[in-house]
This record gives C-alpha cells, structure tokens and sequence, in this order.
C-alpha cells in the first residue's frame, strides 16, 4: 500500500482592501473679494493642470468684487517635461478608477469645508457661491450641486461631461441652481454628438438652463469668458 501524503496549511488567513483612514492637505489659492461677504467663484482646474492654472483662468472671468477660491485635485502625477530633458512636472486629478466613489465623496467634502471655511471667515456670502469647472471637474461639479442643491447659487461647466448615472441616481435632486454650460464644435473629448442631449437632461433637475456653444476645442476661449463674466453678473442682480 503506498504512502498517502497530506498537507496542511498553517499559513494565517489574509484579509484583503482592509482600510485606515487618514488625513490628507488639499490646497487652494484665494483671492478676496473688494467687500466682507463677497459672491465667491469656486474654480476647479481640468486633469493633469493645478490651481495656479485656473486661478489665472478664473480671474479673466470673475466680475469685479467676487472672491475666488481654485481648489487642487487630490490625485497627484507626473507628467513629461515641456522640452527634452527638462524637470518633470506634476499634475493633478479628481478621480481614479480604483474606488472612484471615494473620490467623489472626497470631492464633495472638500467643496463643503472650503465652502464653509470661506462663509466662516466672512470671505464669502453664503447665498452667492457659484462653481466653476472645466473637463473632468464638470460632471464631479454637477454632482455635487444636485446632491446638495442648497448649497450653490449657480454652476458653469466647461467641455466637460454630466454624470453617467445622471438618470438613475436618487441622490440628485431638483434645485433652483441656474445652470451654464459651454461646449465647443471641435471639442474631442466632448464633440457635439456626444453633448446634443445634455441640455434637456440638465433640464430635468434645474429650471434654468443656459447651453451655448462655440468654435472652439477642448480650451477655454474669450469669447467663452466675456459670456460666463455676463451670466455671473445676472444671476448676482
């Protein structure tokens, strides 16, 4: 009869995507408005650029007397060098694959403390903070203005998307948000037939939706400035 071999595992068991928690700095750069109490424009750079990048950006559209705040995306990467063998650079996200639900929770907490912060320290009036993103931060924006639809006076996106699930999700809620939001014909990552809808799904959750379209590519031009500086200044009358 021949020998039966057995094995036993003695190795412990591995428990998997266990999480800690952690704090993290995320930074803005903030210019205060002329007056205590100011409509604030919260500005949200696309991917791979930083709040240096829209803060120059937001200040060519911010009428006079508004405060900005540019907020940073949290992810963090390396991008090539501007010549050959330059310094690498650094960019920044708001979303990754990996969990993405933490990072749109992440996004929306740091729009609440920023918000709250600036109305705390009298930078802001809490009844005109407006939001402004371009590309990637456009649909994060949407979803936080319709999930807390108390909270913004006004929101302006910029060859940028709507939530995927902009349909289906009971979270997002019908607000008196005004709504701007600005496409280009020659945009790739959003051309005309991908946006042609998004008007009458916008529509669905605010009554004023304001959708206009430019000869432009994925940037932000000065025709687009002149009009959101406009639709700033009516929604503050």
């Amino acid at each position: 009869m021949g020998n039966r071999m057995t094995t036993t595992s003695n190795q412990p068991a591995m428990a998997e995507d266990r999480a800690l928690t952690a704090q993290v700095n995320l930074y803005y750069d903030l210019r205060t408005g002329h007056t205590a109490a100011s409509p604030l424009l919260i500005a949200l750079h696309g991917y791979g650029a930083n709040k240096s990048q829209m803060m120059r950006e937001a200040l060519q559209i911010a009428p006079v007397g508004f405060a900005i705040a540019s907020l940073q995306g949290f992810h963090q990467h390396l991008r090539e060098p501007k010549e050959k063998g330059g310094p690498l650079r650094f960019g920044f996200g708001w979303l990754t694959n990996f969990r993405t639900e933490e990072s749109i929770n992440l996004h929306h907490k740091a729009l609440l403390d920023l918000v709250a912060t600036l109305i705390d320290q009298n930078v802001a009036d809490p009844d005109r903070v407006f939001l402004l993103g371009f590309s990637q931060s456009c649909a994060l924006n949407y979803r936080f203005a319709f999930t807390y639809p108390d909270r913004v006076r006004g929101i302006v996106g910029i060859c940028g998307g709507i939530p995927g699930d902009w349909e289906t999700n009971e979270r997002y809620r019908a607000t008196k948000t005004s709504v701007l939001h600005l496409t280009g014909t020659r945009d790739d990552f959003y051309p005309p037939e991908r946006v042609k809808d998004y008007e009458r799904q916008l529509g669905m959750r605010s009554p004023s939706i304001a959708f206009k379209t430019y000869d432009a590519g994925h940037e932000i031009v000065a025709e687009m400035r002149r009009d959101i500086t406009q639709w700033l200044l009516q929604q503050v009358i």
